[in-house]
This record gives structure tokens, C-alpha cells and sequence, in this order.
């Protein structure tokens, strides 16, 4: 009898093992895509567009949990990456001049030719930020230059805790300040991931200035013509406000890790989300808004090539980001949401257009009230965010001016702009808040210009 009940109990056992197993491979195998995909698509971009070694990039931008568990190889000669998850999931990344690196579907055909933007590169013959030149020796007489030193230092301190890259410190037009990572140095190019979402938003400013855009529009999403997105307008979109369904969480399989490792057409994504909310009316962060935003930019123009140029004639080159790559997707959509990288000084002069209200050594690139619009707070949003930028308004760094405004974007990186303190502050780095006090570290530079 207790031989019977053994076996039946050992059975037990493994039948509910088996159901482990299986729910353990349910759940994490597609994960893998995921993790693969992460790891091809930065290293690709690393190696190719930053010009950092595989081993510098396994090293830091790939070494944290889950994607640290990834292997990838890279082929120099074709400008690829390969990555496997555990041996399974093997996904591909490829490296195109001027588009930046894509990673690449099982259906896509590689001979697929695509278009460039074209860039132009103005020499001025100016010091920073209006030219490439050393900027003319200015000291001011409020700042406490060795305390402010000190301060920036400690953004380094212990820094495979704080993981911090770069940080950039402008006052009045001019670097009071400036440190860099063992590694790094004023021309190594960053990701800017969210950032890259108010560069976005500026292209319709500028478009908007032009008479070529009016954001209180309804969306020109033809799939949402005949239904209840068709209220939808291009000022919900920009505020994050728009009602429709989103996930933003990158710790597993959701709306956005799907969007930026799986998806072909990245503007597809949140087009096709139904509507859950009222717009204006609820707010909801989402990459896949910005991407359908990108995508939709290109109804504006004539051609996919002035869509392609544009960014950069009228932004981008245009104020001497000259380092700047924005990436695209396979479909040749900017991605407006994340994929963006430049160096720290021209991370900085995107932080002046903002501080001079959009007007760059004497030229009117956008309007000022547009200012005045991405920094007014997104209704729902407690006064964190305004149109495509982070706000003070609601007090998230208390020691810090309410007015002030920023771009942000994954693991920290971050353009500060402090009108009331004609100060611009770049941060870059592998941590956010979770390992780096902002408060702390701008309050510790105000009070050192004062």
C-alpha cells in the first residue's frame, strides 16, 4: 500500500514538473526575442555608429540582467551582428551609412535598396556653441568654479554605482564645466533613447513655425477615420494624451519591447491600439505615440527623401548636431521614440535652442511660444510632462526652479534647461534615478553659479 502511494506521489511530482517546465518555457521563450534582439541592435549601433569596441560594449551598455545572458558576434566586414539567447533566438542587426543600425526581420529581404538623408555641414568659423572653434576664455565672477568642479566629480564617484558618462555644464553660452568617463571624451557619440522624443516634437515646432502644421488638427490616421479615434489630434499625440492603449514597461514582453525589437513598421504599433481613455484626458507615457507621430510627419512632405532631409536641414545641421544620427526602422521611419545618438556638446546645443526660445545665433528656427508649449503641464500628468518634454512644474526635483524643463531619456540621459538660471546641464550615463540623486547634483550646481 505505501509503495502504491509512493509512485502516485512520484508522479505527481513529475507531472507538475513537467507543467513547471512547460509554463517556464511558455513564458520565457519569447522572451528571448527580446533579449537577442536587445543585444544585436546595441552592439550593432555601438561597434558601428559610436565606434566602440564588442568588448567595451559587452563590458557596459549590454552588461546588465537579462541581456548580459546573450551572446553576439560581429562581423566587421558586413557591418552585422548576430545575438542568441542561451543558443535559441538568433536575431541579426546591420549597420546602413547615414540610417544607422535596424535590426532585421526573418521576411526582410537585405538587397532592399533605401535612401539616405542628405547633410550638410556649415563651417562658421565661431567658438562653441555656434561653431566648432575653442570657445574664448570667460570667467564669471558668481561662479565658484572649484566648488562646481567638485560637484560635477561627485556624478562620477563610485561610478559602477552611479554609472555616469558625461556631464556638461553651459552657463550664459559658455562650458563652465565638463568630465568625462575613462573611455569617453567630447567626441564620443551617446544614445539619447527618450531624448530622442523631444527632437521629434521639435520637428513639428518647426513645422508648426512654418505655417505647414496646425497641432490642434485631428490626426491623419486614415484607420481612425471611422471610428472613435477620429477625435484624435496631433496636440493629444504630443502631450501623451491621446486615450489609446498603451504598456511602456521594458522588463519583459509589452507594448514597447515588442514595438523596438519586433516590429517592421515601428509607426504601425500604436495606430493600431484602441481607444480605452478620453484624449486630453489621460494621460499615458508611450514610445509608440512618438513613433506614430514620426510616421506620420512623412504626409507632410512630398517625398520620403524630403522627409528623410528634413530633420536634419531644419534642425539637426542646421544648429551644428553635426554628430547627431537619428536611426530608422526597416520601413524608413525615423525612430522618433528612442533611437538617436550625438555627443555631449551637441547634446548641450539642443538644450540652448530651447534656453534662447528656439532662436540660434540670430535665426528663428521655431516659434517662442512653442517654449511655452512643451512646457505647459499635459492634464492627468501632475506637472511632470508638457508637449514631448519633462517638467518641474510639479516639483519632482524640490531644490530645483519649477520652470525647469527637460529631455530625458533611458538609464539617465538627460538635457536640463533652467531659463531662470541661463543654464543648461547635460548628463549622459548608464543609470537613472534609481543610482543618481538629480535633485541633489543640480542643486548642488545652482548654488555654485550664484
Amino acid at each position: 500500500m505505501r509503495k502504491i502511494n509512493m509512485k502516485k506521489i512520484l508522479k505527481y511530482l513529475l507531472l507538475l514538473a513537467l507543467l513547471a517546465i512547460i509554463y517556464v518555457a511558455y513564458t520565457t521563450y519569447p522572451k528571448l526575442n527580446i533579449i537577442s534582439g536587445y543585444a544585436a541592435k546595441n552592439m550593432n549601433s555601438s561597434v558601428f555608429l559610436a565606434k566602440r569596441t564588442p568588448e567595451i560594449t559587452s563590458a557596459q551598455d549590454n552588461n546588465f540582467s537579462p541581456i548580459n545572458q546573450a551572446k553576439v558576434l560581429v562581423n566587421n566586414e558586413e557591418k552585422t551582428t548576430v545575438a542568441t539567447a542561451f543558443g535559441l533566438m538568433k536575431r541579426k542587426a546591420v549597420y546602413r551609412e547615414g540610417l544607422g543600425s535596424v535590426l532585421l526581420t526573418d521576411d526582410f529581404d537585405e538587397s532592399t535598396p533605401y535612401l539616405t538623408p542628405k547633410r550638410t555641414k556649415k563651417i562658421t568659423g565661431l567658438p562653441y556653441p555656434y561653431g566648432d572653434k575653442p570657445q574664448r576664455d570667460t570667467l564669471f565672477a558668481a561662479v565658484n568654479y572649484k566648488a562646481l568642479q567638485q560637484v560635477v566629480a561627485d556624478a562620477f564617484t563610485h561610478n559602477e554605482v552611479k554609472k555616469t558618462r558625461s556631464v556638461l555644464v553651459i552657463y550664459k553660452d559658455h562650458i563652465i564645466a565638463e568630465k568625462y568617463a575613462d573611455g569617453f571624451d567630447k567626441n564620443s557619440l551617446l544614445q539619447g533613447w527618450s531624448m530622442t522624443k523631444s527632437i521629434t516634437a521639435t520637428i513639428y515646432g518647426i513645422l508648426q513655425s512654418q505655417g505647414k502644421v496646425d497641432i490642434n488638427d485631428k490626426a491623419l490616421i486614415d484607420s481612425w477615420q471611422n471610428d472613435e479615434r477620429a477625435n484624435i489630434t496631433i496636440n493629444d499625440l504630443l502631450h501623451m494624451n491621446s486615450g489609446l492603449k498603451w504598456e511602456e514597461v521594458y522588463d519583459g514582453i509589452s507594448d514597447v519591447t515588442k514595438m523596438l525589437f519586433l516590429a517592421k513598421d515601428m509607426s504601425k504599433v500604436q495606430e493600431e491600439k484602441p481607444l480605452i481613455g478620453k484624449p486630453n484626458e489621460s494621460w499615458n507615457y508611450s514610445s509608440g505615440t512618438t513613433n506614430l507621430l514620426s510616421g506620420m510627419l512623412r504626409k507632410y512632405f512630398n517625398s520620403h527623401q524630403d522627409y528623410l532631409d528634413f530633420w536634419y536641414r531644419a534642425l539637426i545641421d542646421k544648429i551644428g548636431m553635426h554628430s547627431m544620427t537619428v536611426e530608422a526602422d526597416l520601413s524608413g521611419n525615423y525612430v522618433g521614440s528612442s533611437y538617436s545618438w550625438a555627443t555631449t556638446r551637441d547634446w548641450g546645443k539642443f538644450g540652448l535652442l530651447y534656453l534662447h526660445k528656439g532662436n540660434w545665433n540670430g535665426e528663428q528656427l521655431f516659434d517662442k511660444s512653442w517654449v511655452d508649449y512643451v512646457k505647459t503641464p499635459t492634464n492627468t500628468s501632475n506637472g511632470e510632462y508638457g508637449g514631448h518634454f519633462w517638467l518641474n512644474a510639479g516639483g519632482i526635483y524640490p531644490d530645483v526652479p519649477k520652470g525647469l524643463f527637460s529631455a530625458n531619456g533611458f538609464q539617465g540621459q538627460r538635457v536640463f534647461i533652467i531659463p531662470s538660471k541661463d543654464l543648461v546641464v547635460v548628463r549622459m550615463g548608464l543609470i537613472g534615478s534609481a543610482g543618481f540623486d538629480f535633485n541633489g547634483f543640480l542643486k548642488g550646481i545652482i548654488d555654485n553659479i550664484e
